[in-house]
């Protein structure tokens, strides 16, 4: 039955497949960022603090996070279509509950239990896109998977304002109901099975546990700073985080098949992909999260100027990322990486260093270069990640992907504020000289690829 699979899906059902795809990351992913947008409004609704409300984004992070490497395991185990549909079922369930709490404590549950079915959708899709495009043209699957990424985090704050203006926050999470549905329905329809498994790996749960833990107070941790918690509580969690990471880490070792897959970070070529992976994420959110700033308080541009200035990149990453899916079945992943985030630093340095009062048209190329370069890397990276490790840890290489997106960017966001509380508004300016370092430091990495063999798997 592996067989069956191997070269992928025939094409009709190969496009409902991927349709099913892209329908469950659009609303995993605009799900991570559609309430932010709505969180005052929210808030009021509730009788919330807006502390207090930060806890509806942050508990859909976390839960997505502490779980995703769990999730894509069990994909190992049981097939990555069960825990695909496992995921539509409980994302579409728990968007319902969103949509009917009438308290921030229920709500705040009820996004715990939402992030676990989008961890479940994220930990499996490019294991998914795996088996539905023949490997030849694994690149392009990877591609579209990385364009509907871009286009969903670019489109969420504008979709939340569209639903805003016409409806009530009720239905940033009923939208998902429908969409759910009809997903599933698909999903049962198309989606391939995994191929025969000899013996299936054990599930180990001090492992699952001690997961959640290591990067569960890492991700509070990094927030907490963020947010200005005391300094007292952020050490606590980070002593105990390295404690229990380093117990965690150990018990990997041991496993033949470990949840952390510790084996495939000893393919070179993985473990390059991944920290590039980690970089690259960490220098785009350091960007994303300072750019308004920089661009209302250093450049004294509206809210409005400001929004239509930032979609220059998140355009260029959708047209540029499904090109970079097709490159990559003739050029090394490792020197367009290393093309596209040479690209994306010189965008950044280009930003960091614009005159005191700069037309429009000076933003908006430094933009385009930013963006280009980053849709130039993301798909062959993803692709490297994915196809370097062996088709059955196909689950494994997926939720690690995952984890190196939600480490950089939660890092970035973290870096940003430590900067902002350093040095006040100058710390836009060093937030994106940092990025364009970081960006570099990336490319480097993603250069030293170039002399590992390219990926047969």
């Amino acid at each position: 039955m592996e067989k069956a699979f191997t070269d992928g899906l025939p094409l009709p059902q190969r496009y409902g497949a991927i349709l099913t795809i892209v329908l469950g990351i659009s609303m995993a992913v605009l799900d991570g960022a559609i309430a932010n947008v709505a969180l005052p409004t929210i808030a009021s609704d509730l009788n919330a603090s807006p502390a207090a409300s930060i806890w509806i984004v942050n508990a859909y992070q976390i839960a997505i996070v502490i779980s995703l490497l769990s999730l894509s395991y069990l994909g190992d185990m049981f097939g990555y279509r069960r825990i695909y549909k496992c995921g539509l079922v409980v994302f579409t369930c728990t968007s319902l509950i969103c949509a009917l709490s009438h308290s921030l404590e229920m709500l705040t549950l009820a996004r715990v239990a939402q992030g676990l079915g989008g961890a479940a959708l994220m930990s499996v899709n490019t294991a998914l896109i795996r088996l539905i495009y023949p490997q030849r043209f694994l690149g392009r699957g990877m591609g579209i998977n990385s364009f509907i990424v871009a286009v969903s985090s670019a489109a969420g704050p504008t979709i939340a304002a569209a639903i805003l203006s016409v409806a009530s926050w009720q239905w940033l999470f009923l939208i998902n109901v429908p969409l759910g549905i009809i997903s599933l329905l698909l999903a049962i329809r198309y989606l391939p099975p995994n191929g025969a498994r000899g013996q299936a790996p054990r599930f180990d749960l001090p492992s699952a546990v001690m997961n959640a833990l290591t990067f569960g107070l890492l991700i509070t941790a990094l927030g907490g700073f963020a947010q200005g918690q005391s300094v007292q509580l952020v050490l606590a969690e980070v002593a105990v985080m390295l404690v229990v990471g380093f117990f965690f880490i150990r018990r990997q070792l041991r496993l033949p098949v470990p949840l952390l897959p510790v084996d495939l970070l000893r393919i070179p070529l993985f473990s390059l992909s991944i920290c590039t992976s980690i970089c690259s994420f960490c220098a785009q959110m350091l960007a994303l999260v300072s750019l308004p700033f920089f661009l209302q308080t250093m450049m004294g541009r509206s809210e409005v100027e400001t929004g239509l200035l930032l979609t220059p990149w998140p355009l260029a990453t959708m047209v540029m990322a499904p090109l970079a899916g097709y490159l990559i079945e003739k050029v090394h992943a490792g020197l367009l990486g290393a093309l596209g985030l040479a690209i994306m630093a010189c965008g950044l340095f280009a930003l960091a260093l614009l005159p005191p009062s700069p037309h429009d048209i000076d933003i908006i190329w430094r933009m385009v270069l930013c963006g280009a370069g980053f849709g130039l890397f993301q798909s062959p990276n993803n692709h490297t990640i994915v196809s370097s490790a062996p088709r059955h840890r196909s689950g494994g290489a997926s939720g690690m992907l995952g984890t190196a997106r939600l480490l950089g960017q939660s890092t970035g966001a973290a870096l940003v504020a430590l900067l902002f509380n350093l040095l006040g508004n100058q710390g836009t300016h060093t937030s994106l000289l940092l990025a364009g370092i970081l960006a570099v430091i990336a490319a480097v990495i993603s250069g030293l690829r170039i002399a590992q063999p390219r990926s047969q798997a």
